[in-house]
């Protein structure tokens, strides 16, 4: 059984700084394509960052270019999500995804079938 699970998510204070962890088991983590995605209420699901199973390739949504750094521990099967420099406008619940398909121009889309539960960022003015 595949399973992602989520954590790390809080209220800060904007200009603070959020690490979410995504914990992944039931499929061979080193060779998949993660990404995380964002959700504000009354909005639809938006790309954040992705990192592919080659080493070093990793993408950014332009909103958080600069601020959000993606990575992975392939030996402990986990993405990280590393925000800093927190906005009100990132307020959402984050999710990761296995399987992210990113283009050769950088445009990435989450793949439908691993999803995790989320987990709730809040940034406050």
């Amino acid at each position: 059984q595949v399973q992602l699970v989520e954590s790390g998510g809080g209220l800060v204070q904007a200009g603070g700084s959020l690490r979410l962890s995504c914990a992944v088991s039931g499929l061979d983590f080193s060779v998949y394509t993660m990404g995380w995605f964002r959700q504000a209420p009354g909005m639809e699901r938006e790309f954040v960052a992705a990192v592919s199973w080659k080493p070093g390739l990793t993408y950014y949504a332009d909103s958080v270019k600069g601020r959000f750094t993606i990575s992975r521990d392939n030996a402990k099967n986990t993405l990280y999500l590393q925000m800093n420099s927190l906005k009100p406008e990132d307020t959402a619940v984050y999710s990761c995804n296995a399987g992210t398909y990113c283009s050769d121009n950088g445009l990435c889309h989450g793949s439908p079938d691993y999803w995790g539960q989320g987990t709730q960022v809040t940034v406050s003015s």
